[in-house]
Parts: C-alpha cells; sequence; structure tokens
C-alpha cells in the first residue's frame, strides 16, 4: 500500500553490500511520522503534505549536509507535514534493489519515494544530475516532467546548482533559487491548498499556481528560441501560461535569529565528512571574488548575532554529543563580533574537549589571537588558507586583495605560535593566467617553508599545496570567460609540480594535491549548459554513469562520447559551453532567473578583472551597485550587537552543568 515501508523486503539485502548501515535511519534525532498524519478533510481529501528530501550523493556525503538538515526540520516541525530524507544509493545496492524490483526509499521509515508529494533534491554541484536520474528511474518516476501525471511526486531541484537549472530541465518540474526555508513553507500552503480542494486542475495546475508565485521556476512553463549559430535567441513564458512572469527571483531569509535550524542536528549512525556540529554564523559575502558564485548569488551579508549563535552551540551540543563546533560562513572570520564569540564560546566550553573550528580562513582575516580561542579546548589541526592565485597579479584579476607580503605576515606568526603545517588552495585556469602565474606558486610555498624554518627554528615544518580548476560558473562577473581546456590545465599543473620538485632544499616539505582538468570540464558544461545539455546527461547516464564527484566512478571517456552523440546535430558542441568567451550581449540560459545582480555591474565588474582593478567589500565602504539590496529589498545586516555570551559559566567537564541550568 502507499506509505507502507519497504523494509521488511531491503533488509535482507543488505547483508550483500558495503557499508549497510548508512540505510538503515534511525539517527539521533531522526523524525519518523505517521503516514496520514494531516488527516482527511470533510469529503475525505488527504490532508497530510509529504516530502521526500534528497542531498543527492552517498549518505557519508549527504547527511551533514546543512540545507537538507534544516529544511527536514524546518518542515517537520508542520503538525500537517512528514518530511523524510534519501540518499543516492551505491551501484552494489542499485543492482540489487532493480533485480529485487524495490524503489529508492527514504532512510527514516524505509518509504517509496514515488509515494510522496514533493521530491526535493539539493544540487551543491552539478555532478550530483546523475544520481538524480539513478534515483528517479529507481523510484519509478518518469525521467521526463512531461510524461509525469497527477500522482507523481513534483520533483523540485534547489541549492546553488539551481541557478542555473537548464541543462535539467526536462527532469525536474520546478527550482527554487535562494534560500529555502520560508520558500518549502509557501510550496507547502499551496500543495496544501491544492490537495484539500480534491486537487482541481491536475497537474498543471499545481504547477502554474506555484509558478505565478514569481519565486518558483517551472521550466515547462518557458519557451526558449535559438539562433542560427546556437546562441539563445530568447527565453519567454509560454503563451498559454497565463500570470507566468518573466523573471523568477530568489529567496533572501534576512532575519537568521528566527530561524535557528537546525535545532536538534542529525548524529550520523555511519562515518560522514564532517564529524561535528555546525552552526551558520552568517549568510552571504560581499568580499567581491570574482570566481565565486556562492559569494554572488547569497548577497546581501546577513549576520547571526552573537546570543543567537551561542544559543544554538549551547542547543546543538546537548542535542547531539559532538566535541567540535563548527562556525559556518562563507568568511567566517569576517564576522563583525567573531573574536567576541569564539572567546566567550572558549571560555564556556573550557575544560570540555570542546573545539572550535572554521573553514579556510582568509589570510587577512586571521590573527593569532582568534587561532588559540578556537584550539583552546580542542586539538591543534592545521590552517587551511586560500590565497586561490598564485601571482600578485593574478589576485588582482580575480578581486582577491591578498597580499604576498600578508600570507608570509600570517603564515610566520602562525609558525611562530607552535603550528607546524599550513595548508594553502590554490586555483588553476582562472582567466588571463599564463604559466608564470601558477609558478609563482611554487615560489611562494618555498618562502612559507622558509619562513616557518625561521620563525620556528625547526626544520619539521610543512606546506601543502591544494590547486582546484578554475570552473566559470553563472551569476558572477566570470560567466561569459573562456574555460581552460582540460589538456592545458594539465600541462600546467605537471610545470608547477615540475618546479616543487626540482628544488631540493623544499621538495620534501611541501605536499602537493591537484585535479585533473577532467572533471572540471565536465562540471562547466553542466555550470553553463542550456536545456540542450539534458540529452548529453541523460545519454551518459544511460551508459552507466553515476557519482560523477567522486574519482574512481568517474569517467571522462564516457561523458566525452556521450556529448558527442548528443550534440551530433546540433550547432553546439563541448568546446561551445566551455572554451568559448561569451560576449556582453549574448542571452545567457539563466538570464530569466534573477539573483538581485545587475547583469550591467557584473559585465563592468569582468571588465574591472581584465583591467586588474581591485573593489573594496561594500560592508564597510559605500555601495557599488550591484543591485541586490534595491531589487530584492534587502539591506546588508552586521554588527557588533554589542551584547556579550551569556551566561558566561565554565561547562566544566561534563553536560551536568548544562542539565542543571536547565
Amino acid at each position: 500500500m502507499i506509505g507502507d515501508s519497504v523494509w521488511g523486503d531491503l533488509e535482507p539485502l543488505l547483508e550483500r553490500v558495503n557499508k549497510p548501515i548508512q540505510y538503515v535511519g534511525g539517527e539521533l534525532n531522526s523524525t519518523v511520522k505517521e503516514w496520514n498524519v494531516g488527516g482527511f478533510g470533510p469529503d475525505g481529501a488527504d490532508l497530510t503534505i509529504r516530502w521526500a528530501l534528497m542531498y543527492p550523493d552517498a549518505y557519508e556525503v549527504g547527511v551533514p549536509n546543512q540545507g537538507v538538515m534544516i529544511l527536514y526540520e524546518v518542515l517537520n516541525e508542520r503538525a500537517d507535514v512528514i518530511a523524510e530524507r534519501t540518499y543516492s544509493v551505491w551501484p552494489d545496492l542499485e543492482a540489487l534493489l532493480r533485480e529485487a524490483a524495490l524503489p529508492q526509499f527514504t532512510v527514516d521509515a524505509h518509504r517509496s519515494v514515488r509515494d510522496f508529494d514533493l521530491f526535493g533534491l539539493s544540487f551543491s554541484t552539478e555532478l550530483g544530475y546523475t544520481n538524480m536520474l539513478t534515483a528517479l528511474d529507481l523510484a519509478g518516476i518518469p525521467l521526463h516532467s512531461a510524461d509525469r501525471g497527477i500522482d507523481d511526486p513534483i520533483v523540485i531541484a534547489g541549492g546553488h546548482a539551481a541557478f542555473n537549472p537548464e541543462p535539467v530541465a526536462d527532469f525536474i518540474d520546478c527550482a527554487i533559487v535562494g534560500d529555502g526555508e520560508q520558500a518549502v513553507l509557501t510550496v507547502t500552503d499551496i500543495v496544501g491548498e491544492w490537495k484539500a480542494a480534491g486537487r482541481p486542475g491536475g497537474r498543471r495546475e499545481v504547477l502554474l499556481r506555484l509558478a505565478r508565485t514569481g519565486g518558483v521556476y517551472v521550466p515547462a512553463f518557458y519557451d526558449v528560441s535559438y539562433l542560427a549559430d546556437g546562441r539563445i535567441q530568447r527565453v519567454a513564458p509560454a503563451p498559454d501560461a497565463t500570470g507566468v512572469p518573466w523573471r523568477v527571483s530568489k529567496h533572501t531569509v534576512m532575519d537568521l535569529d528566527a530561524w535557528p535550524y537546525p535545532k536538534q542536528p542529525l548524529v550520523p549512525l555511519a562515518e560522514s565528512v564532517h564529524e561535528r556540529m555546525s552552526v551558520e554564523i552568517f549568510r552571504g559575502c560581499t568580499r567581491g571574488c570574482r570566481f565565486c558564485q556562492a559569494g554572488m548569488i547569497t548577497r546581501p551579508v546577513r549576520e547571526r548575532s552573537i546570543t543567537g549563535v551561542g544559543e544554538m552551540v549551547e542547543r546543538g551540543l546537548a542535542a547531539t554529543g559532538f566535541e567540535e563546533v563548527g562556525l559556518l560562513s562563507l568568511s567566517s572570520a569576517d564576522h563583525s563580533e567573531i573574536a567576541a564569540m569564539t572567546k566567550g564560546l572558549a571560555d564556556r566550553y573550557e575544560g570540555t574537549q570542546t573545539g572550535l573550528s572554521l573553514p579556510s580562513t582568509r589570510v587577512d582575516a586571521f590573527n593569532i589571537d582568534l587561532a588559540n580561542e578556537l584550539t583552546r579546548n580542542g586539538r591543534r589541526s592545521g590552517l587551511t588558507f586560500a590565497p586561490e592565485g598564485g601571482s600578485e597579479r593574478i589576485r588582482k584579476v580575480i578581486n582577491k586583495m591578498v597580499t604576498e607580503e600578508d600570507l608570509i605576515k600570517t603564515v610566520a606568526a602562525a609558525y611562530g605560535a607552535g603550528w607546524r603545517q599550513v595548508k594553502l588552495y590554490f586555483m588553476c585556469g582562472l582567466p588571463t593566467e599564463t604559466d608564470e602565474d601558477v609558478l609563482q606558486i611554487a615560489e611562494l610555498a618555498k618562502r612559507v617553508i622558509e619562513t616557518g624554518r625561521q620563525t620556528s627554528g625547526r626544520r619539521d615544518i610543512r606546506c601543502t599545496v591544494s590547486i582546484g580548476g578554475f570552473v566559470p560558473k553563472p551569476h558572477t562577473p566570470f560567466q561569459w570567460t573562456a574555460q581552460l581546456g582540460p589538456e592545458e590545465t594539465d600541462a600546467r599543473l605537471a610545470k608547477l609540480r615540475d618546479a616543487i620538485r626540482a628544488d631540493k632544499r623544499y621538495a620534501s616539505s611541501i605536499g602537493f594535491r591537484y585535479h585533473d582538468g577532467k572533471p572540471g570540464i565536465v562540471e562547466g558544461l553542466l555550470s553553463r549548459g542550456d536545456r540542450r545539455v539534458g540529452r548529453v546527461i541523460e545519454t551518459v547516464w544511460r551508459a552507466g554513469q553515476r557519482f560523477d564527484g567522486w574519482s574512481e566512478h568517474f569517467s571522462y571517456e564516457r561523458w566525452m562520447a556521450a556529448a558527442e552523440s548528443a550534440f551530433a546535430e546540433l550547432p553546439v558542441d563541448l568546446a561551445w559551453y566551455t572554451t568559448r568567451e561569451r560576449d556582453q550581449h549574448e542571452v545567457l540560459p539563466w538570464d530569466h532567473l534573477d539573483s538581485g545582480l545587475d547583469k550591467d555591474w557584473l559585465w563592468e565588474d569582468w571588465q574591472d578583472a581584465l583591467d586588474e582593478t581591485e573593489v573594496d567589500d561594500c560592508r564597510w565602504t559605500p555601495c557599488f551597485d550591484c543591485g541586490v539590496c534595491p531589487q530584492m529589498g534587502t539591506e546588508i545586516e552586521v554588527g557588533p550587537t554589542g551584547k556579550t555570551l551569556l551566561p558566561l559559566t565554565v561547562m566544566g567537564s561534563g553536560r551536568q552543568a548544562l542539565a542543571e541550568q536547565h
């Protein structure tokens, strides 16, 4: 029956797969509700709204994802809503599910995903698209939205990749751009009203109601026309889609203190990529790094108050038992009260082995006092900094306003204060980049080692250089640029590797990690693609492609064959989408999705990049007219609040002190 658990049939299969515990469910703070929790109307209408939420990757990657965890909790707080989670199954279980005719299931109550009203997928990267097709197919949901009926779930994409959902437009019913907390509740209300009224007008009617809000993008209601050379002529609402807007706006949650989620973070049963409790301390970034899609699309900056952070940490530690707290944001050390926040938390949890951590820290935001507070109660691990570009020139191009002297002063302070290892993150393939810009990374790493040796008086100093390939992203100043081809990327990285190894004085002290250019070129195709790229995704998936974010599963050859086949009769090819530079007036596939950023401003910033002109952070300087605040009716929200973290009682060695307060 609809809504029944498939556990009885699934359990015998798990002894035949790797890591069966990831499919069991029952994590601390997970939620299982009755199927008909919302009851029925007088006419028998089903009043429960049911969401299946998916992070389209393996459990160990998906379960700590903050976006899914927040929506899971926000939705389950509603008495008339069920929200359950599902993750990508590994190929071993996929084969067994197909053999046993069992569906894609949720880990909470092991129900079929097809039984839910809404199937929401959060894409932080486009490399999860093939996993979505696997989940749809296993669930028994038609791959193409045009083939779905009234009883099929509404498939909704969210996350950063949803800011250009065109490559998966044939497979999804809707996309939500921006913050999801309020958006999913709006969608829930609309679907609930439609169900309570007896589902009038069928599937098309409920999708029309969603599209007319102006905050839900339904690709089926938009027509795309093309020029003879392959470029887009225009994207416009379909003639019969009355009331559907020309542009769809992103959602922005302004008061983060009013949304203190997750209140009860999930504690995974199996090992996951992040074994910690995380609190988002602010959202958005206005540093203006031109390569950074996350910083551009999440504007404006909205800080959570110091007291709001303190309450979330206190509640989250009590609910989970974790011993590490991650203070998350795109640039956590930029919080206006980060010093008081870290000191207050370190004071509160003195002696509890509760450590604090930040994601990679900006060179110009780091100081030893901050680092010491972060490690006071936990272990002292390595420090990670992201200069991004190897030379001063390329850092001006990408607007990463960090000089070589800034970096050397910072690492000198770190090594002098007892750190032994520093990790530096760079990108290869940035616009206007030359071999010399990349080779400067080797010189910088050598100088870091020499500085560490002189400052600390020790020889066991380490520096790890980690290189990622640059992928141009929509809604950034680099959305027009040509991507560096995989062969050129690999050749440039080989020169850098040889330069690091050539100097025997430093070679053994410098670690070198890099990704080859092949996955990046596929990501580039999916990032800036249009609807025609959907046929590539389907072709490569049907050829067996899964888990593209995992090097052991990624097949460049399979992707290349799929692209050649899918584009054979079209005036476009892989290079057209990736290594081709766009001009100012080209209609981009995502222009009808409004991130708030003015396209002319983005173009001007692209020209500033070519001129190597830097732009300041608008948090502390006059407005640069990016367009977000007036367009979205928002404003930058930063402290300081002037408040302190209370209570300042030291928690001691156990949770007893915390329990006594309650």
